[in-house]
């Protein structure tokens, strides 16, 4: 059975070369009726409902039937807006150009990543050192994993030498990753996969054998149940993966939910970084020099993000932001390595510090505002220059191993291709490298940054692009994109689709929200637990702002964001849904209340807290959470929710029961859709092909819904 409910477009056309209202036109949306359950749980005697409980269970035939429909009924919204393959079209060819990765040297050869324009995976290349790089020939080719490019390569690792290579892949998009084991020199696999290993680096020792980390495979479904307790394997080549030796871990009086384990340079050192969360880690090293050395404490709490980023024998290099919150980099002899003899080589300063090493020297990437600042340091701290950039924008890279003279490093922004350049490391000479050719002139666009003012007072950055000569008139289609979680900064940087977004006249505007790490860990904080609310109240305030400078109104604003970034824009319709006409939240954190019950999501209580915590977090948390509160009576804007059917990091129930609550409780006529990508997880490793239909479907739903019977700007031609 189902419900038919109207949705109404309202198309009020003003056309770029005439003032013509067009008539409204109408689109009959027939939602399938999602049945409930009297599934109830009691949090500090509080009973709460969760009639659509049954949508959790991915393995069921009900919800793959329901899954099935909602696909349909969305697909067949889409099909009726006339430019979807307009967009498509332009997308494509947007998309069709060469796209180079850095050079990173790799024993006897030089490697880089390839994308001849439209392939679902990016090609690995390799040319041996010091020849002409024209003579690269096909190292790896991941397009040949599946012929639709839904298994991509995910992680490499080459021994010291360069002779072997570990590789992982995954599957549909999942967390769940299987290790290869390749001889570079004749390309072939040496031994058994490695299978069932999630959030992992690979990292050699020597070129014996190699650290790992993985779960054990939880019961029930893989791709939704919980996964909480990390463990440190290490793999001897030659060996049945049975055989790999429990490094760290595994204990049942204390769950470490993410444990990493790396090897320094120089062979000597194993470091050990436990999380319980995604924030703040424990610090241990083990002497790989020694027989049976033990692991050395270094940190025995989880209050500062710290890790060892360099060694000169036994002097170890450490950033931390242990009573840093904007980050520096010490220094300790690994004999006596506890925080009070730590000493500092480049202190805090007032911007944040992200460092690398290349070369015998510390890169220091500072954010200033949001955009990037490097500046290179000897290792006794000493500053040696300021790298000078080719623009206000993003630089990254900078890594390279310790006997190397040259580095490459990118640079983009809004509206500048991301290039890489050539860096010398002794006299600081840059020189362009690699610049796409790509059908996108950046002197027709501008980029610029302000500060507006939040609820409480607090001043924050956005950046907002747009064409040239944008006449602030109120009716310009604008994307207002955000994050704000988890200590991630959004810094300026070129996307394809936002091209085609800014081509049709759009407006692209990204606030740097508290929970972010644009400003350190003060920031971050103030974004986390009991004071998430800023965050929304950040976004909101980037929304009016917008809308009071005139770039839009709320009949011409969406919003958009992705995973902690769809809480965001879920959080924000369900609290001020008459600010915005479009809402697009992608693979987004919807029940607070269950978060933490699937996969790792435990492990984000840092930012959130949790429904089982107390009284007033259960309650905070209850307050905001999209999927429980929905309410009868409210027009929510237009909406289309996105998620894929193997995402095992934020699962797909969280938007399967929020569009349920939508399409259930919505008044008035916007639609409310849910678009379920198949053999698609949280987004790495999605192939191009997906993307570009994913994209031409949110431009076209959004443009259809803030009225657009045409495209704003013809692109024919272009």
């Amino acid at each position: 059975m189902k419900k038919s409910l109207l949705a109404t477009v309202v198309l009020s056309i003003f056309m770029s070369c005439k003032n013509e209202t067009k008539k409204v036109k109408t689109v009959t949306v027939d939602y399938p009726e999602t049945k409930k359950v009297d599934t109830i749980d009691t949090y500090f005697g509080e009973s709460v409902a969760d009639p659509y409980r049954w949508l959790e269970d991915d393995r069921s035939e009900e919800t793959e039937a329901w899954v099935k429909t909602q696909n349909e009924v969305t697909f067949g919204y889409l099909n009726n807006i006339p430019y979807r393959e307009e967009l498509k079209d332009r997308l494509t060819k947007l998309w069709n150009y060469e796209k180079f990765g850095a050079p990173f040297v790799e024993g006897d050869y030089t490697y880089f990543y390839k994308n001849d324009g439209l392939q679902n995976q990016s090609v690995i290349y390799r040319y041996k050192n010091d020849a002409d790089p024209e003579t690269a020939e096909v190292f790896l080719n991941p397009n040949t994993f599946k012929e639709d490019g839904t298994i991509s390569l995910d992680g490499l690792s080459f021994t010291r030498d360069g002779k072997t290579l570990a590789y992982s892949i995954s599957e549909g998009g999942s967390d769940w990753r299987k290790i290869l084991i390749m001889n570079t020199e004749n390309k072939e696999i040496v031994e058994d996969t490695l299978v069932d290993i999630k959030f992992s680096g690979m990292s050699w020792y020597k070129n014996e054998g190699f650290y790992y980390s993985s779960y054990d495979k939880p019961e029930g479904s893989e791709l939704s149940a919980k996964t909480d307790q990390h463990k440190v394997y290490y793999h001897k080549l030659g060996t049945k993966q049975s055989e790999d030796k429990l490094i760290y871990g595994g204990t049942e009086d204390e769950k470490h939910r993410y444990i990493y384990a790396g090897v320094t340079e120089d062979n000597r050192y194993l470091v050990i970084t436990p999380r319980v969360s995604t924030s703040g880690n424990k610090l241990y090293i083990k002497d790989l020099t020694k027989a049976n050395a033990p692991l050395v404490e270094i940190l025995e709490h989880t209050d500062s993000d710290s890790n060892i980023i360099e060694n000169v024998g036994s002097k170890l290099y450490i950033m931390t932001n242990l009573d840093a919150p904007n980050q520096r980099i010490v220094t300790v002899d690994a004999s006596n390595p506890s925080p009070e003899n730590w000493v500092d080589v480049i202190p805090e300063t007032e911007n944040v510090l992200t460092p690398s090493t290349a070369g015998g020297y510390f890169f220091a990437n500072y954010m200033v505002d949001a955009v990037s600042k490097v500046k290179q340091y000897d290792y006794d701290g000493k500053l040696i220059r300021e790298v000078e950039l080719p623009g206000v924008g993003s630089a990254a890279g900078f890594s390279a191993k310790k006997d190397e003279k040259e580095l490459y490093y990118s640079f983009t922004n809004y509206v500048t291709p991301g290039s890489i350049y050539k860096y010398d490391i002794e006299n600081g000479t840059s020189e362009l490298y690699k610049k796409p050719s790509i059908d996108f002139n950046p002197e027709d666009y501008e980029s610029k940054q302000v500060f507006y003012t939040s609820k409480d007072g607090t001043k924050v950055p956005m950046i907002i692009t747009h064409k040239k000569g944008l006449e602030l008139n109120g009716k310009n289609p604008t994307i207002l994109y955000g994050y704000g979680g988890f200590n991630i900064s959004l810094t300026p940087s070129f996307s394809i689709a936002n091209a085609v977004w800014m081509e049709q006249g759009g407006v692209y505007a990204v606030p740097n929200l508290r929970g972010g790490g644009e400003y350190g860990k003060a920031w971050h904080n103030a974004g986390t637990k009991l004071q998430k609310q800023n965050v929304f109240d950040d976004f909101i305030a980037a929304a009016e702002y917008l809308i009071s400078e005139k770039y839009t109104s709320s009949d011409y604003l969406a919003i958009r964001g992705g995973s902690n970034g769809g809480l965001l824009v879920g959080a924000t319709m369900t609290q001020r849904p008459e600010l915005i006409k479009v809402a697009i939240p992608a693979v987004g954190v919807l029940d607070m209340l269950r978060y933490h019950t699937f996969t790792a999501g435990a492990g984000w209580a840092y930012d959130y807290g949790t429904a089982e915590d107390n009284k007033e977090m259960f309650e905070y948390l209850k307050g905001y959470s999209p999927v429980h509160n929905v309410k009868k009576g409210v027009q929510y804007p237009a909406t289309m929710i996105t998620t894929g059917d193997h995402d095992d990091r934020v699962v797909p129930a969280h938007s399967f029961k929020f569009a349920a609550e939508l399409q259930a409780k919505q008044t008035g006529n916007n639609p409310t859709l849910i678009r379920i990508e198949t053999d698609a997880g949280h987004g790495a490793g999605t192939p191009v092909s997906k993307i570009i239909e994913q994209f031409a479907d949110i431009f076209g739903f959004t443009l259809y819904n803030m009225g657009f019977e045409n495209l704003p700007n013809n692109i024919e031609g272009k």
